[in-house]
């Protein structure tokens, strides 16, 4: 299936399972290694139960006494943003380059023993959900009725009926369009690797853009009343006062490169949680653009470079390129690395900023 093909008959409309999808994922992600992570603050990472008819949940730093203490069974650990901790997990979710990378959110991996599941629910989001190791059982539903249960600690269904049901093996890809109900159990212990994509709501669209405004915004004048009468009721505020902060307000103008402007920054930048190590014993300028000759470079991976028309914007902010570097910085940002080279001046100068930012390494 070709991407045009899945994008015009799935994406956003219709459920995919795929059988044996992906079954080179590199080392499997055991689930020691999924302790270590939970037990990290910097880590957004859930435990959940179900017992005698409770949903239980506990949000890390999860110790290992913690998980000393979990039953054989009816539990499932969740760790996000995965990608950014192992370079060919990080590999698998740049794989899904026929989707726009500002959609692109995480790699979520989930480890369940037998009976672990999180329960009948549906994400506002779409998401691909590929089995690595063990065997699942998923039954989808396409029911409008999406009730939840009032009082638990996750989003749970209060009804759930199910159009189709499958057990998945190691490389079995599903594809869910958003708020497509689903509910998987672990018949055998495995993990399932969750791409995520990014869909923010109108709310939060509306909030972060007049954040932004606010930052940008100058207007000329302040707020006057020469002609003001003496009220008879002083309490009122008055109409020409209505009037004129409406004048004012009307003076906020955007267009679509203020739009572009900012997606560039609201969809590059970094999570709360996320921070970048700078070299503890930097490289000098020359010895940085002898490296990238010899070795090339590669973005951390937790750097996130977008582009519009007219700018490009690594982790938040622009990064203030020339023209004549804006094809490699494009480059940079589709394929998050480059290959040795000798590269223009202007742009090593660009490149060693962020290298010294912690944003990406020339080795």
């Amino acid at each position: 299936m070709t991407a045009d093909v899945f994008i015009r008959d799935y994406w956003q409309k219709a459920p995919l399972l795929i059988r044996g999808a992906l079954t080179d994922v590199g080392e499997p992600v055991g689930l020691e290694w999924l302790k270590e992570l939970a037990s990290q603050d910097e880590v957004e990472s859930r435990l959940i139960e179900y017992r005698q008819s409770k949903w239980l949940v506990e949000h890390g730093p999860l110790s290992a006494r913690r998980f000393d203490r979990l039953p054989e069974s009816d539990w499932t650990v969740l760790v996000q943003s995965v990608n950014h901790h192992l370079p060919h997990i990080a590999d698998i979710l740049w794989r899904f380059d026929f989707l726009p990378f500002a959609r692109l959110d995480d790699l979520m991996i989930s480890y369940a023993p037998p009976g672990g599941t999180v329960g009948p629910h549906f994400d506002s989001y779409d998401v691909f959900l590929l089995q690595v190791g063990g065997k699942k059982r998923w039954q989808i539903s396409g029911q409008e009725d999406i009730r939840l249960v009032e009082g638990a600690p996750i989003k749970i269904l209060q009804s759930f009926e199910a159009d189709q049901t499958w057990e998945v093996n190691h490389g079995d890809l599903l594809y869910l369009p958003p708020k497509y109900a689903h509910y998987g159990v672990a018949l055998e212990p495995g993990m399932t690797y969750s791409i995520g994509f990014r869909a923010p709501t109108q709310q939060e669209l509306v909030t972060q853009f007049l954040i932004y405004l606010q930052d940008r915004v100058a207007l000329e004048g302040m707020y006057a009343d020469p002609n003001l009468t003496p009220p008879t009721e002083p309490a009122r505020i008055a109409p020409e006062m209505v009037t004129q902060v409406a004048t004012m307000l009307k003076a906020i103008q955007w267009d679509d490169a203020t739009v572009a402007d900012f997606l560039g920054h609201y969809l590059s930048e970094p999570k709360p949680h996320v921070f970048y190590d700078a070299p503890d014993e930097p490289m000098g300028e020359d010895d940085f653009a002898e490296a990238l000759a010899t070795h090339g470079l590669s973005l951390d991976l937790k750097t996130q470079i977008l582009f519009t028309e007219t700018e490009v914007y690594c982790n938040g902010e622009p990064i203030g390129t020339e023209a004549e570097d804006t094809t490699l910085w494009r480059q940079l940002a589709n394929q998050r690395q480059l290959p040795p080279a000798a590269y223009p001046a202007d742009f090593i100068a660009g490149l060693y900023e962020g290298y010294l930012s912690g944003y990406w390494y020339a080795e």
